[in-house]
């Protein structure tokens, strides 16, 4: 498989406040804390659009790496699919942005799961030709589609807004794409889904249904059972194990089912919710920046999305 030549993450410019959520659907401050573990957290702005917050990290990318616009051949949007226009390609307007004129450009929709879902697709043997490189970019407007009246929506007031950029090529220099195992629960499928009022898309859920969490901790354990067997590993010679912040209660009961001690994951809902398909990412980067990596670390990023669709993509860091 490939690997991940650098990535980055981008921010927005402006904060959700849970005060002033409380104050609009009427639940207890108390019971929104205990949702989102933080009083603000980064979202977009109004007028600001998720696509150029994902052209501001692949920016970065590109300078940092010295990667010429000419040599990358795919350039993958992936997200929800609410994108910041209708019946639009994200992919296409920023591959233009940056001068990328020759790569195939398209989206992929799986939700939180869409960026590891296009470094799967891309990562794999024969995806790139020799010298040639791939761009993901992860982005969304979650914080767009959450009605902040409705109080039986605010199990979603943690939605957050975050974008990332991946450089994919065939030679890794950073990370090595070692394995990704995926999966889906249909039986999920109608359980959340948009509703168009008044202009904007709102995310609704359906009458409440007992076991969804029961179905994370089942098919996170199955994956990661699948990944050490294809891999020839034990637990213990996993670094990291990093899971996006949908929920920091499920996140913790993961890690205790599996017997991986909380020190070697990452823990960001005192600032940040949860922040889409970049959450893995952002928390990637710490671990980066506090210099917590090792040359031959072995990194599960579990990501899981509505749909329900849930993903173990294992990454050996290079240095």
């Amino acid at each position: 498989m490939g690997g991940i030549v650098d990535f980055d993450v981008c921010f927005p410019s402006a904060r959700a406040d849970i005060r002033a959520m409380s104050e609009a659907s009427g639940v207890p401050l108390a019971d929104l804390v205990r949702i989102t573990h933080c009083e603000t957290f980064p979202v977009l702005a109004e007028g600001e659009q998720a696509w150029e917050l994902a052209l501001t990290a692949a920016r970065t990318v590109l300078d940092r790496s010295g990667v010429a616009p000419d040599r990358i051949r795919q350039v993958v949007y992936a997200g929800s699919g609410a994108w910041d226009r209708p019946f639009w390609s994200p992919a296409a307007k920023v591959a233009h942005a940056l001068g990328i004129e020759d790569a195939h450009c398209f989206e992929v929709a799986n939700f939180c799961n869409a960026g590891m879902t296009a470094i799967r697709l891309l990562s794999t043997a024969g995806a790139l030709e020799e010298n040639t490189y791939a761009l993901v970019l992860v982005g969304d407007r979650l914080s767009k589609m959450v009605d902040y009246r409705d109080p039986a929506s605010k199990a979603l007031f943690n939605f957050g807004d975050a974008a990332a950029a991946v450089l994919l090529g065939g030679d890794p220099s950073r990370f090595r794409v070692l394995h990704s195992a995926m999966r889906t629960d249909g039986s999920w499928a109608d359980y959340y889904a948009g509703e168009l009022t008044d202009g904007r898309v709102s995310i609704r859920r359906a009458e409440h249904r007992k076991g969804l969490a029961d179905a994370y901790v089942r098919h996170f354990t199955t994956l990661v059972d699948e990944t050490l067997a294809a891999l020839g590993v034990a637990l213990e010679g996993v670094a990291h194990f990093l899971v996006n912040h949908g929920d920091r209660d499920m996140h913790q009961r993961l890690l205790d089912t599996l017997g991986i001690p909380a020190g070697r994951s990452v823990f960001n809902y005192d600032g940040l919710a949860h922040m889409g398909g970049a959450d893995t990412l952002i928390a990637l980067k710490d671990l980066e920046r506090a210099g917590r990596l090792r040359p031959g670390d072995l990194i599960m990023l579990a990501t899981s999305a509505m749909g329900f669709s849930w993903g173990v993509t294992t990454l050996e860091y290079l240095g």
